[in-house]
């Protein structure tokens, strides 16, 4: 068992974020340039709550751009793998961190760190070592390779307070089957920003796809 515990005021803070939009945008910006007419397209049509992968040479640059010439976004950083990540996307300005898995120093990390954290989980075990450390809320990653809907389902019987956000093999033919669960509290995608509409600069498609998305459920 843990010494320390994440703040229950995290988790509603991370209730209150999800409750924006039904998805959430997993970004991975490899032009500064783009990084503040992406953001601007995606919450005009209505999705506020952007996650920027530390994938490239840009995303941190691109996470405190966001930040200052944003202000109706919600951004944060994804693909936060360790502790070194997680202090620079704080120092960028991220409002949240999201993970690809669970390690006791992330996870203890966070705590110390005093920053929303949704650590990513595959497995009942690591959801559980999370849960001692007081998580409630997880990023199911990669969701459709894990099991998908049939593994969410099977969960939610003996966890009934955990609540997840599905990401990997997402697209909109297949978001309402997880958004209809009642242990999903919104999905990651990454179908909202194809690499094509991104080199032509066509943030009015981008728009579109985002207002589609932000329709999914409700």
């Amino acid at each position: 068992m843990t010494t320390s515990n994440y703040p229950a005021t995290f988790i509603s803070q991370i209730d209150d974020l999800v409750a924006l939009a039904p998805v959430i945008p997993v970004l991975k910006i490899e032009h500064l340039e783009d990084a503040v007419p992406l953001a601007q397209a995606l919450v005009d049509g209505g999705l506020p709550v952007l996650e920027i992968t530390l994938r490239s040479d840009a995303a941190l640059d691109a996470i405190r751009a966001i930040a200052e010439h944003v202000p109706e976004a919600r951004v944060g950083a994804g693909t936060v793998t360790n502790t070194a990540n997680l202090q620079a996307a704080i120092d960028a300005g991220s409002e949240f961190v999201f993970t690809p898995g669970a390690t006791p120093a992330l996870l203890a990390g966070a705590i110390a760190a005093n920053i929303p954290m949704v650590p990513g989980i595959q497995t009942v075990s690591e959801m559980m070592t999370a849960m001692d450390f007081g998580y409630r809320r997880f990023k199911f990653f990669p969701a459709a390779a894990a099991g998908g809907t049939a593994i969410l389902k099977s969960i939610a019987g003996p966890f009934p307070e955990v609540r997840f956000c599905p990401t990997g093999g997402i697209r909109p033919g297949n978001a309402n089957d997880y958004l209809s669960l009642g242990n999903v509290m919104c999905v990651g995608g990454t179908w909202l920003t194809p690499d094509e509409l991104i080199a032509a600069k066509d943030w009015d498609a981008i728009r579109e796809l985002a207002r589609s998305a932000s329709n999914l459920r409700g």
